[in-house]
């Protein structure tokens, strides 16, 4: 139900501002009338802090209160990525975090290692949460966090553009997308952009393939020692590559920012950009009368989507109102809820008793995110998820320039990889 939150443009966006945001958070909003960013004040309040911004969450938070009457709502709200992260960290630290919080990919080593959110699996609601929601809060057989959406990541494009080239399905191997690409460059239109500050979508799905032959285990098993970046990325590194080796894109992409690149397709200037289902809303708004759709990325014997499971609700271990705070959460996964959210903010939701009804351009995502069939390699890293990205999107870029080659690329994974590690 937390929108789009873990999308590389999110955390692109927010990376900006960390150096004005630090550990400052929006002022609380109670819809009570008064704020809170600490814990519970008394026996029938409860406190949370939210990931999602005030618009988002407020018809839900309404209806909580019209079903708890009694219950007193005190809510504060942070600005993901680092800024939220940071915070509730600091409030766990000195006892004041709310009693109900939100836990992601990039803090849920620290949040379930260091004891500090409540197991839900004994919650009689959990079976309604997706099995891959469940597993990316789960350690040692107990659920920490109640995620009731997920995001995809694919290729979205404009009909009227590809059907220039006669364009009819989509491409169903690598090869065959980028004689898609040749045909629009031949044809005066630009073909493909992607954002080079972040792991492209292309490049997150193309490994998800090798994740998803070797069982779904390639990451562990690099960090374990078994496997390594070499074996599994220089092959996917090198189809990629070859969208500029072969002068397809132009490496001044290399350059640009996500919202740039949006910027470019909502004028039609070009034909093709790897996003996420988060964008379909803006962009939709800006061009109304661009005709879109979704395809997956296509590899060399598959096709696939880059994704990750949402942040998920959290009940803090040490929560002032545990019972109001269960309550909280249950309500929030719940089929009226989740309905509430999706309607405002157009979410995949995941939850097993709601379907949500969405854009007809999401038609071909929707069943592979609601099953869990994607990849994220800063979400299924296992440790050192911030260092590995900032040395991944560096490599990256000197690749997109020609300065260096995808085994050198994948290689100097292995050793950025073995220095986090000690070794």
């Amino acid at each position: 139900m937390l929108h789009h939150t873990n999308s590389p443009q999110r955390r692109r966006k927010t990376s900006l501002r960390l150096a004005a945001l630090g550990a400052v958070v929006a002022a609380a909003a109670a819809l009570t009338g008064c704020g809170s960013s600490g814990g519970s004040g008394s026996d029938n309040t409860v406190s949370f802090y939210s990931w999602d911004n005030e618009a988002g969450m407020k018809p839900l938070l309404e209806e909580f209160k019209k079903q708890n009457p009694s219950i007193d709502l005190k809510v504060s709200y942070g600005t993901p990525v680092q800024g939220y992260i940071s915070t509730l960290q600091t409030r766990i630290n000195s006892g004041t975090a709310a009693d109900v919080f939100i836990i992601t990919a990039e803090n849920k080593t620290e949040i379930m290692e260091g004891g500090f959110a409540k197991d839900l699996s004994g919650e009689p609601w959990i079976s309604n949460i997706a099995d891959a929601a469940k597993a990316t809060y789960t350690k040692d057989g107990k659920v920490y966090g109640a995620a009731t959406s997920s995001w995809g990541g694919g290729i979205l494009y404009n009909k009227d553009l590809l059907a220039k080239v006669g364009f009819t399905t989509p491409p169903k191997t690598w090869d065959d997308f980028l004689a898609l690409c040749k045909k629009l460059k031949d044809a005066g239109i630009t073909p493909f952009y992607e954002p080079a500050d972040t792991i492209p979508v292309s490049l997150a799905a193309l490994v998800g393939l090798q994740n998803q032959a070797s069982g779904g285990t390639m990451d562990a098993d690099i960090w374990a020692g078994k496997t390594s970046f070499a074996k599994t990325w220089t092959e996917p590194l090198e189809d990629w590559s070859r969208l500029f080796s072969q002068g397809l894109v132009s490496p001044s992409v290399a350059g640009l920012t996500g919202d740039q690149i949006t910027s470019e397709f909502q004028r039609g200037s070009v034909a093709m950009i790897s996003t996420g289902s988060w964008a379909l809303g803006s962009i939709q708004k800006a061009a109304p009368d661009m005709k879109l759709e979704f395809m997956p990325v296509p590899g060399d014997s598959a096709t696939y989507w880059a994704g990750a499971v949402s942040p998920g609700y959290a009940i803090n271990a040490k929560a002032k109102n545990p019972t109001g705070a269960e309550k909280l959460v249950e309500f929030l996964q719940s089929k009226t809820a989740v309905e509430i959210y999706q309607k405002q903010n157009a979410a995949i939701t995941t939850t097993k008793d709601f379907t949500p009804q969405l854009d007809p351009a999401l038609d071909a995502m929707v069943p592979a995110v609601r099953e869990g069939n994607f990849y994220l390699p800063q979400v299924t890293w296992p440790t050192n998820s911030a260092a590995l990205n900032s040395e991944t999107v560096s490599l990256l870029q000197q690749l997109i320039q020609g300065q260096t080659t995808p085994e050198k690329v994948a290689s100097a994974l292995d050793a950025k990889l073995a220095a986090l590690q000690g070794k």
